[in-house]
């Protein structure tokens, strides 16, 4: 397969997600939608349809390929390094008060609907079985280091683990993932109308969480004073993504399974960084910054990046 075949091929995998995002975007630009819809239809996909696509992705998966250990250690341990990574450089690059803001918005990818979309253009059935699962950790992980990151420089508030851990025990997306792994591991079969029924809910997931977030972009935050934004940017977008997916390429990981690792380093800045920020008094515009610079990034940097690994034959 010529390098040109290679490109048009990666760009039919990653145009119809990113597709979806510039049309949120539009459609916000023409009012046809507003904000009153995109709460709306975040919370539905957040609460019901999400969950219920990845309930249903891991009850047809096949465990043996779909569960990988090995796969989740590595992800944890990249996580942790490109957190504390971030954070030292941020001792030295970022001022004190913004430093929370900048690492949540390095590491913090959105996997949950960026990330899963990709690895369902990409590898079908497994993408959203093996994504799902990886989900869940994600999720924990996500968000008990922003937690720790951004109340170390808020000091008017205080870390209250029980509030925290009662949040991600309430997860719909950990919610999911609990219930299906036992269905799945024990092969329990649902009739077939309501796994029909299942279906037609949760096709409702990927376009309508991606029109929400191309209509929460705002251009007018970036064209304002950015400060470190643009700096966090590009780590989350190039360096850490780098970083991790090469570490995983040279410990063996390759196929699916490094495809599926770099789609999730690579995701743009989660929305919910910016949310989590404004709740604890932070720099919310710097949160607004990096998760619009990074989202419209990423139609760019993920490309090319799924380009260089198919044409070294990686994944």
């Amino acid at each position: 397969m010529t390098l040109a075949e290679i490109f048009l091929r990666t760009l039919e995998t990653t145009l119809p997600v990113f597709a979806m995002v510039f049309i949120g975007l539009g459609l916000r630009k023409l009012r046809w939608i507003d904000s009153a819809f995109v709460n709306t239809a975040s919370a539905l996909v957040f609460r019901a349809t999400l969950p219920t696509l990845i309930f249903l992705s891991i009850l047809r998966a096949d465990l043996d390929t779909a569960l990988n250990p090995g796969l989740l250690g590595f992800f944890l341990m990249a996580t942790l390094g490109s957190f504390a990574l971030v954070w030292l450089w941020s001792l030295w690059r970022v001022p004190r008060p913004d430093r929370g803001v900048y690492v949540q918005g390095c590491f913090r990818g959105n996997c949950g609907i960026v990330g899963l979309a990709l690895a369902a253009s990409m590898y079908g059935d497994y993408g959203l079985s093996a994504g799902g699962i990886l989900l869940g950790l994600v999720i924990i992980s996500y968000n008990i280091l922003s937690v720790v990151v951004l109340l170390t420089y808020q000091s008017e508030q205080k870390l209250r683990w029980g509030h925290i851990l009662g949040d991600i025990g309430r997860n719909p997306l950990i919610l999911a993932v609990v219930i299906a792994v036992p269905f799945a591991w024990w092969e329990i079969e649902l009739p077939q109308w309501v796994m029909t029924s299942g279906d037609y809910f949760a096709s409702l997931t990927l376009p309508l969480a991606l029109l929400c977030i191309g209509a929460t972009i705002s251009v007018n935050a970036i064209r304002s004073d950015s400060g470190p934004a643009f700096g966090a940017a590009g780590f989350k977008m190039l360096t850490l993504p780098a970083l991790c997916t090469g570490g995983a390429y040279l410990l063996g990981f390759e196929g699916r399974e490094l495809g599926l690792m770099f789609l999730y380093f690579a995701s743009p800045t989660a929305a919910a960084s910016f949310v989590m920020v404004k709740a604890l008094g932070g720099n919310a515009r710097m949160a607004a910054n990096i998760v619009a610079m990074t989202t419209l990034l990423a139609s760019v940097t993920i490309t090319l990046g799924v380009f260089i690994l198919e044409s070294a034959g990686a994944i």
